[in-house]
């Protein structure tokens, strides 16, 4: 295997912007760190429509009854964990259905595994026990060229899985896995420390991708959280307020339904808009495969619009 050239990486080299960077008081430093992430910004709008392809082929393997699982070490192991995690409370997805493979296992979320985004064997492995046939595999790897990542990918894809790599190096060959996302954000403002601009692109992507997929696959109706989990007072609140926005009932009113729907918010709305029972809503909702704006007719558009202009 040809010895990586680590100094010509994009992520690798000086920023010339920085270069009197320990001579700058506190605020100049956060200044030019500020004018430096608008790098990020253009970047990932000049990707758009890469994520949008990503997308749209993540959702059909989530419509399949397939998995979206993220593998990354380090900071870009760290950023899917923390993806992954969020699913479940704001989309109600079940454990499983978006998963995240850190190099080096759980204890590295926490704490630096020197060496683990170096082996290819582990990342293999991983995709053995883990990925499928239908599932889709987002590796993140700001160099491009983790070597525990690219060996997941190309074991994923071995077994049949869609797989999709995040990265801040524009020269990774198209062939590291079926899609390539590669985002142009330029040297960090702290040579080679991938946390800052790079994270901060990486971040803004993996909520592109799950937050699209979610939406794509029926968890929101309108711009409103409808498949959010009630695992707090505020989250049963935001309930309430859906309820309130979407039907024009009083706060306690929204209560007494949401109690009678089994705080289940998609069901609370069809109940309300066609005037089923607890029951019926959630037949109607199987019918139109969890699609609120379906399962209530075709006049929900514009009833969500007048309702929110109203609001």
């Amino acid at each position: 295997m040809a010895r990586i050239r680590f100094d010509r990486l994009p992520t690798e080299r000086p920023n010339p912007r920085s270069r009197a960077l320990d001579r700058l008081g506190p605020a100049a430093i956060a200044r030019l760190m500020n004018r430096a992430d608008h790098d990020v910004i253009r970047a990932v709008g000049r990707a758009a429509p890469a994520i949008g392809r990503a997308v749209t082929a993540i959702v059909e393997r989530l419509g399949t009854g397939g998995r979206l699982i993220f593998v990354g070490a380090g900071t870009s192991g760290r950023l899917g964990v923390i993806e992954a995690a969020e699913c479940p409370p704001t989309f109600n997805t079940s454990p499983g259905q978006v998963q995240a493979v850190m190099a080096g296992g759980r204890g590295a979320v926490f704490r630096s595994v020197e060496g683990s985004e170096d082996d290819a064997r582990a990342g293999a492995h991983a995709m053995q026990r883990r990925a499928r046939r239908g599932d889709a595999v987002v590796g993140i790897a700001a160099s491009g060229v983790t070597t525990f990542v690219r060996a997941a990918l190309a074991e994923a894809r071995k077994r049949g899985a869609l797989t999709v790599l995040v990265t801040c190096n524009p020269q990774v060959p198209r062939v590291a896995a079926g899609m390539v996302i590669a985002l142009r954000v330029g040297p960090e403002v702290l040579a080679g420390s991938t946390r800052l601009k790079a994270g901060t692109a990486t971040k803004m992507v993996l909520n592109m991708l799950t937050t699209a997929s979610m939406i794509r696959i029926g968890k929101t109706y309108g711009n409103l959280m409808v498949d959010v989990q009630m695992g707090s007072e505020k989250l049963r609140d935001r309930a309430r307020r859906i309820i309130t926005i979407v039907t024009g009932l009083d706060y306690d009113a929204a209560d007494e339904l949401l109690r009678r729907a089994h705080w289940n918010v998609k069901a609370a709305i069809v109940m309300q808009r066609r005037s089923l029972t607890f029951p019926q809503s959630l037949a109607r909702l199987r019918r139109a495969h969890d699609f609120v704006r379906d399962a209530i007719g075709e006049d929900a558009e514009t009833r969500l619009k007048e309702l929110l202009e109203v609001s």
